[in-house]
C-alpha cells in the first residue's frame, strides 16, 4: 500500500488536522512541535525531537545526475529516501523505483502525486506532500488511498460443490463498505483463492451488512496487505484485511470484529490454469462467490462449469510470508 507523510512547516494546526483525517501515516514538522501534534490525534511525527529522525531514519536527497541517484540507492539500504527533483522529472524516479522499493519523493499537489504512484506502473513507496492548502492535502490524499495493491485474477469453473458437515465459520466485519464486485480472497490453500464477495446483496432474508464478508472456516487462508495470507482465526480487531473488485483492485480495509460460528459447510472445487483449488464455504444462499463480470452468484446455486474468480499463485507460505520450497496443499 502507497503511504503518504504530510510535511507542515511552518506549524499549522489545520493542516495537520486534515492529514490526520485523511489517513496520513506521518506528519513532518519543525523542533519543538511533536507534542502539539500528538495532542490532536495519534501519529508518527517526522521531527529532531519526533519519533522518525530526519537525517537518520529520513534522509532527503535532490537528484541533479547519475552520480546522485546511486548515492541514492546507496542510503536507500539503511533508511528511507525522499527525493527532490529540481524541476520535477520523471526520469529519475524512474531510475531509482526500478532498483529500490523504499523510495519516496516530496510533491505539492494532487497531479505530482498520481504522476509519482504510478510511475513504471509501480510507483514510488510514499509521498511527502508540502502544501498550505487544506483542500489540496485532501485531494492529495484522497489520490494515495486510491493507490491500492493489484492483485492479479484468473477465471476458475466449478468441478463439484458437496456438503461437508459442520465447522467453525468466520465473518470478517470490517470498518469499510463494499459493494457490488467486492469481497475477500479466501481458500484452503495460498495457491488458489477464491473472491468471496461481501454481504453488500439485497435479498428477502436479512438485510444487506456491506461491511461484511462471510469469508469461511477458521483454517482458512484470506490475502492481507503486501502480499501476505493471514489465518481467518488469527484475525481480531484493529487487524488490516484486502479487500478485492472484480477487476483485480485491492483496498486495505480495518477488521472492527471477527464473528465465529458453528455452521454446515459446503466444500467447492474448481478447475483453474494451475490444476485444482477448493475452499470451504457455509451452506447458506447469502453466501455468494464472484463472477468475472463481478456478479454475486450463490453458493447454493453454483453448478458444474460456473465460473468464478480466484487468485492463483505457487503455493508456500511461511507465516503468512510467500517462500519458495517443495509443498503440497491437499
Amino acid at each position: 500500500m502507497k503511504i503518504a507523510w504530510v510535511r507542515v512547516d511552518p506549524w499549522d494546526k489545520e493542516l495537520v488536522t486534515t492529514a490526520l483525517e485523511g489517513g496520513a501515516a506521518a506528519v513532518m514538522v519543525p523542533e519543538g512541535y511533536h507534542q502539539k501534534v500528538k495532542e490532536l490525534g495519534r501519529i508518527t511525527t517526522i521531527a529532531p525531537d519526533g519519533d522518525l529522525k530526519p537525517e537518520r531514519e529520513v534522509v532527503f536527497y535532490e537528484v541533479k545526475s547519475q552520480e546522485d541517484e546511486k548515492e541514492i540507492l546507496r542510503l536507500a539500504h539503511s533508511a528511507t529516501v525522499v527525493v527532490r527533483t529540481t524541476d520535477w522529472t520523471i526520469i529519475p524516479l524512474e531510475n531509482l523505483v526500478a532498483q529500490a522499493d523504499n523510495i519516496f519523493t516530496e510533491v505539492a499537489n494532487s497531479e505530482q502525486a498520481r504522476n509519482a504512484l504510478t510511475v513504471l506502473e509501480r510507483g514510488v513507496a510514499g509521498i511527502l506532500i508540502k502544501t498550505d492548502d487544506p483542500v489540496e492535502l485532501k485531494k492529495t490524499l484522497a489520490i494515495v488511498r486510491e493507490q491500492g495493491e493489484q492483485v492479479r485474477l484468473s477465471t476458475a469453473r466449478i468441478v463439484a460443490v458437496r456438503q461437508a458437515g459442520l465447522g467453525d465459520r468466520a465473518c470478517v466485519d470490517t470498518c469499510s463498505q463494499m459493494e457490488q464486485g467486492q469481497g475477500m480472497l479466501v481458500g484452503n490453500s495460498s495457491g488458489g483463492l477464491f473472491l468471496v464477495h461481501a454481504e453488500s446483496v439485497e435479498n428477502p432474508y436479512v438485510a444487506p451488512r456491506p461491511f461484511r464478508v462471510n469469508a469461511g472456516p477458521v483454517h482458512a487462508y484470506i490475502r492481507v496487505p503486501g502480499g501476505k495470507t493471514r489465518y481467518l482465526s488469527e484475525l481480531v480487531a484493529g487487524d488490516s484485511v484486502l479487500c478485492v473488485d472484480h477487476q483485480g483492485r485491492a483496498q486495505e480495509a480495518i477488521v472492527g470484529r471477527m464473528k465465529i460460528e458453528r455452521r454446515p459447510l459446503l466444500l467447492v472445487t474448481a478447475e483453474t490454469e494451475a490444476g485444482e483449488v477448493t475452499t470451504l464455504v457455509q451452506n447458506a444462499e447469502t453466501i455468494r462467490l464472484t463472477t468475472p463480470n463481478g456478479e454475486p452468484r450463490s453458493v447454493v446455486a453454483l453448478e458444474k462449469g460456473s465460473e468464478v474468480l480466484v487468485a492463483i499463485e505457487s503455493a508456500g507460505r511461511h507465516f503468512g510470508h510467500k517462500v519458495e520450497e517443495t509443498i503440497w496443499e491437499k
